[in-house]
């Protein structure tokens, strides 16, 4: 869809004064866009990264717990690969997976530790401490507390505020990438293959549109959990890398493969607090309100261990079964002997103590709820998109890597190594020169509309996008839901193109359109793909499961 043409008028052949030109323009501020940024700046390019929220820091990131996987006692890469594949249910790139695992340990070390100064616990004797995670063969995961997202991201905030070669700009949310193909008003640019140019970009605080044009341009927007009623995801995951990218053109792979988080903390007043996968991984064991532990029933070997979409549909299904809203993570009666749970778990004890659970003395009521996009843009080894100038990296991208399910505490992972290679691959291939087609950009234009944001009417509609994916396109799929999401959605979304070009533009105006689009990218996949695997589980209207893959 290309909506934005209706925006863009060109005054005049050649450029404007108002355009912003730079190396390369990074999109997000999660980890993968920072390192992206560092790396950049390292190579001794000019780089500007936009962040859509007024704390450039707001990001997946900054909520993620868990930890980062690297190589553990009696580890090695081909473990690492294996374990991979496993929780990848046969959809994982090989090759992928083992680049992240060549390459990630050391990427951690000099990117993160010896660069941006990241502190990661450590043992009595001073070495890195490693804690495990569900369906990971050996203890392998660097964490701070339970809050290691928000010191990764804090301190590559911190270091690329430090770099002259990069501009660090809140506030500024990207709206559509410029392609020459879409954008350039010169009229023989249709018949030259499209490039990348750049995006325009909304200046949140001033309501206005900027032209930003760059050499080479990274998407590092992360993901799209905010279509979902139930999710872990902070407010700005409303897939708008996701959907840019499409409406330019680029492939998009992968996006039925939505991963549900299974624990998040189940409270009325709770806006799904993630509780972390290592709690399990320490040994917390899932129980329903009898007090029953339930996982041996579906995962008789790993149990509580279990991959995430097993364990999301375990729980489920015992909630279905017995009619709870929820079920419990009890870690109280079975943490190691003599670990301090408020030490090993400071945030997430501190959130329940906040809602009068205290997870020392009794289980964590929980539920699933949308954690990660595995989908997304089609990158090659490096990052680079099926655009000409435009790379992916982190949860916008889908280097094949998680294939049908992601293997927890490898998404931080994903953002160093993508976001370092993206700019490998730019320096060995050469930044280039913008094109000449570049100057035939014109600026955004918004005259002759006058309509007013209607924030009842926009909120509503986002509500009615996140409760159908929630009800027909989540944790358990059918044709019939499928089919109602996908009716429901075509018709929203022309709605909603109406209201989005006759009215002025605002954040939430330019979310709800791109969790719409996001929406109907996923049921669209959904639909194509009759097999269940990972976590996209498809059932037949008479209770069997869909049909499976192949073993």
């Amino acid at each position: 869809m290309k909506s934005s043409k209706s925006r863009t008028r060109p005054r005049k052949k050649g450029p404007h004064a108002g355009a912003r030109v730079s190396d390369i323009l990074i999109i997000g501020t999660g980890i993968a866009g920072l390192c992206a940024a560092l790396q950049a700046a390292r190579a001794g390019y000019e780089v500007t990264v936009l962040s859509k929220m007024g704390d450039v820091s707001e990001s997946n990131t900054l909520y993620a717990q868990g930890g980062i996987a690297v190589l553990g006692s009696g580890d090695s890469p081909d473990l690492f690969v294996k374990d991979i594949l496993g929780a990848g249910a046969g959809a994982s790139s090989p090759k992928a997976a083992a680049i992240l695992a060549d390459e990630g340990p050391d990427q951690v070390r000099e990117l993160l530790i010896e660069i941006a100064g990241v502190e990661f616990d450590r043992t009595r004797a001073g070495a890195l401490a490693l804690t495990g995670e569900a369906a990971h063969s050996r203890r392998r995961i660097y964490h701070q507390g339970d809050a290691t997202g928000k010191e990764i991201e804090h301190k590559l905030v911190q270091a690329v505020g430090k770099s002259p070669r990069i501009r660090l700009l809140p506030g500024q949310m990207a709206i559509d990438l410029i392609t020459s193909e879409h954008h350039a008003s010169e009229p023989t640019a249709v018949y030259e293959p499209s490039v990348c140019l750049g995006a325009y970009v909304l200046d949140t605080s001033k309501g206005s549109v900027q032209t930003h044009l760059a050499k080479k341009t990274i998407l590092a927007s992360g993901g799209i959990g905010r279509i979902y009623q139930h999710t872990t995801n902070p407010p700005g995951a409303t897939g708008d890398g996701i959907v840019m990218a499409r409406r330019s053109g680029v492939s998009i792979i992968n996006a039925e493969y939505m991963q549900f988080h299974p624990t998040a903390l189940f409270h009325r007043d709770a806006n799904r607090f993630l509780i972390s996968e290592a709690v399990r991984g320490e040994g917390g064991k899932l129980i329903n309100r009898k007090g029953e532990a339930f996982m041996s029933q579906y995962s008789p070997r790993l149990k509580d261990l279990a991959p995430r979409d097993v364990v999301a549909r375990a729980i489920h299904d015992e909630m279905a079964t017995t009619g709870e809203p929820c079920v419990f993570l009890d870690f109280a009666r079975n943490a190691p002997k003599g670990m301090s749970i408020r030490r090993r778990f400071p945030n997430i004890y501190s959130k329940c103590k906040l809602f009068g659970i205290d997870i020392t003395r009794e289980p964590i009521p929980v539920v699933p709820a949308a954690h990660y996009f595995c989908g997304g843009v089609k990158v090659d080894e490096w990052g680079l998109s099926t655009l000409p100038n435009l790379y992916a990296v982190g949860e916008v991208a889908c280097t094949g890597l998680h294939g049908g399910n992601r293997l927890a505490s490898t998404s931080l992972l994903e953002g160093v190594v993508w976001g370092a290679r993206s700019i490998r691959h730019i320096t060995s291939q050469g930044l280039g020169e913008l094109p000449a087609l570049a100057a035939s950009i014109p600026p955004w234009q918004d005259e002759g509309l006058s309509a007013a944001e209607d924030p009842v009417l926009i909120r509503q509609d986002l509500l009615t996008v996140q409760t159908t994916m929630w009800n027909y396109a989540g944790i358990v799929r059918t044709e019939k839901r499928l089919r109602r999401a996908e009716d429901d959605m075509g018709y929203l979304q022309r709605r909603v193109t109406d209201f989005y070009r006759a009215t002025k533009l605002t954040v939430e105006l330019v979310e709800l359109r791109n969790a719409v689009e996001a929406a109907r990218i996923v049921i669209s996949s959904a639909l194509r793909n009759e097999v269940s695997r990972g976590c996209h589980f498809r059932k037949r209207s008479n209770g069997r499961r869909g049909r499976r893959e192949k073993s």
